[in-house]
Protein backbone atom coordinates (compact mmCIF):
# COMPACT_ATOMS: atom_id res chain seq x y z
CA UNK A 1 0.00 0.00 0.00
CA UNK A 2 0.95 3.35 -0.60
CA UNK A 3 1.82 5.88 2.11
CA UNK A 4 -0.75 8.36 1.57
CA UNK A 5 0.03 12.31 2.33
CA UNK A 6 -2.34 13.15 5.62
CA UNK A 7 -4.05 16.24 3.75
CA UNK A 8 -5.16 14.09 1.28
CA UNK A 9 -6.75 11.60 3.45
CA UNK A 10 -8.42 14.73 5.62
CA UNK A 11 -9.56 15.53 2.57
CA UNK A 12 -11.18 12.07 0.94
CA UNK A 13 -12.37 11.32 4.74
CA UNK A 14 -10.41 8.83 5.15
CA UNK A 15 -9.59 6.50 8.43
CA UNK A 16 -6.95 8.17 11.03
CA UNK A 17 -5.24 4.69 11.35
CA UNK A 18 -5.24 3.14 7.50
CA UNK A 19 -6.12 6.39 5.43
CA UNK A 20 -7.16 3.81 3.18
CA UNK A 21 -11.20 3.02 4.48
CA UNK A 22 -13.43 5.73 3.90
CA UNK A 23 -15.71 7.39 7.09
CA UNK A 24 -18.54 8.10 5.52
CA UNK A 25 -21.22 5.72 3.04
CA UNK A 26 -21.86 8.36 0.57
CA UNK A 27 -20.36 11.03 -1.38
CA UNK A 28 -20.23 14.34 0.05
CA UNK A 29 -22.76 15.35 -2.90
CA UNK A 30 -25.48 13.27 -1.57
CA UNK A 31 -26.74 16.18 0.77
CA UNK A 32 -29.59 13.68 2.40
CA UNK A 33 -27.47 11.01 3.12
CA UNK A 34 -23.62 12.62 3.44
CA UNK A 35 -23.70 12.53 7.23
CA UNK A 36 -23.91 8.59 7.51
CA UNK A 37 -20.62 7.14 8.59
CA UNK A 38 -19.33 3.66 8.78
CA UNK A 39 -19.26 2.02 12.27
CA UNK A 40 -15.71 0.55 11.58
CA UNK A 41 -13.06 1.15 9.20
CA UNK A 42 -13.23 -1.37 5.91
CA UNK A 43 -9.97 -1.92 5.63
CA UNK A 44 -8.59 -2.02 9.14
CA UNK A 45 -11.45 -2.40 11.31
CA UNK A 46 -11.25 0.68 13.23
CA UNK A 47 -13.78 1.44 15.30
CA UNK A 48 -14.84 5.28 14.37
CA UNK A 49 -16.79 6.58 17.45
CA UNK A 50 -14.41 5.98 20.04
CA UNK A 51 -16.57 6.29 22.85
CA UNK A 52 -20.29 6.95 23.01
CA UNK A 53 -20.99 10.70 22.40
CA UNK A 54 -17.17 11.10 21.15
CA UNK A 55 -18.69 13.24 18.34
CA UNK A 56 -20.31 15.47 20.13
CA UNK A 57 -17.09 17.20 20.67
CA UNK A 58 -17.27 18.15 16.84
CA UNK A 59 -19.80 20.54 17.45
CA UNK A 60 -17.08 23.36 18.07
CA UNK A 61 -15.15 22.50 14.51
CA UNK A 62 -18.65 22.92 13.09
CA UNK A 63 -19.24 26.33 15.15
CA UNK A 64 -15.32 27.60 13.85
CA UNK A 65 -16.85 26.73 10.43
CA UNK A 66 -19.74 28.50 10.45
CA UNK A 67 -18.39 31.54 11.79
CA UNK A 68 -15.76 31.77 9.41
CA UNK A 69 -18.49 31.14 6.79
CA UNK A 70 -20.30 34.02 8.22
CA UNK A 71 -17.54 36.48 8.41
CA UNK A 72 -16.68 35.81 5.14
CA UNK A 73 -20.01 35.88 3.21
CA UNK A 74 -20.91 38.96 5.43
CA UNK A 75 -17.63 41.11 4.40
CA UNK A 76 -18.37 39.64 0.50
CA UNK A 77 -22.10 41.12 0.66
CA UNK A 78 -20.79 44.72 2.53
CA UNK A 79 -18.17 44.84 0.03
CA UNK A 80 -19.96 43.57 -3.45
CA UNK A 81 -23.58 45.27 -2.23
CA UNK A 82 -21.75 48.29 -0.82
CA UNK A 83 -23.19 47.97 2.86
CA UNK A 84 -26.77 46.55 1.98
CA UNK A 85 -30.31 45.78 3.77
CA UNK A 86 -30.19 43.72 6.69
CA UNK A 87 -32.12 41.20 4.78
CA UNK A 88 -29.48 40.69 2.26
CA UNK A 89 -26.33 40.35 5.03
CA UNK A 90 -29.00 37.58 5.65
CA UNK A 91 -29.68 35.91 2.19
CA UNK A 92 -26.26 35.80 1.66
CA UNK A 93 -25.14 34.72 5.12
CA UNK A 94 -27.55 31.85 5.54
CA UNK A 95 -27.80 30.64 2.30
CA UNK A 96 -24.00 29.35 1.98
CA UNK A 97 -24.37 27.91 5.80
CA UNK A 98 -27.52 26.21 4.95
CA UNK A 99 -25.47 24.64 1.43
CA UNK A 100 -22.11 23.58 3.36
CA UNK A 101 -23.85 22.71 6.68
CA UNK A 102 -23.01 19.05 5.60
CA UNK A 103 -19.57 19.51 4.33
CA UNK A 104 -19.16 21.39 7.93
CA UNK A 105 -20.87 18.06 9.94
CA UNK A 106 -18.47 15.79 7.74
CA UNK A 107 -14.87 17.65 8.12
CA UNK A 108 -16.13 18.34 11.68
CA UNK A 109 -16.17 14.75 12.43
CA UNK A 110 -13.04 14.12 10.78
CA UNK A 111 -10.86 17.12 12.49
CA UNK A 112 -12.35 15.95 15.91
CA UNK A 113 -11.34 12.32 15.51
CA UNK A 114 -7.60 12.86 14.00
CA UNK A 115 -7.12 15.19 16.33
CA UNK A 116 -8.61 13.87 19.51
CA UNK A 117 -9.10 10.03 18.63
CA UNK A 118 -5.71 9.62 19.74
CA UNK A 119 -5.21 7.24 16.85
CA UNK A 120 -1.78 6.85 14.92
CA UNK A 121 -1.39 6.63 11.27
CA UNK A 122 -0.13 2.82 10.69
CA UNK A 123 -0.08 1.96 7.09
CA UNK A 124 0.52 -1.99 7.98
Amino acid sequence: MAHVPLATALAECRCPQCRTGHMFKYPALNLLKATAMHETCSHCGLKFEIEPGFFWGAMYFSYAFSVMLSVAFGMLAFYVFNDPEIWVYMVVIFTPLLLFSPLSMRYSRVLMLYLFGEVSYNPE
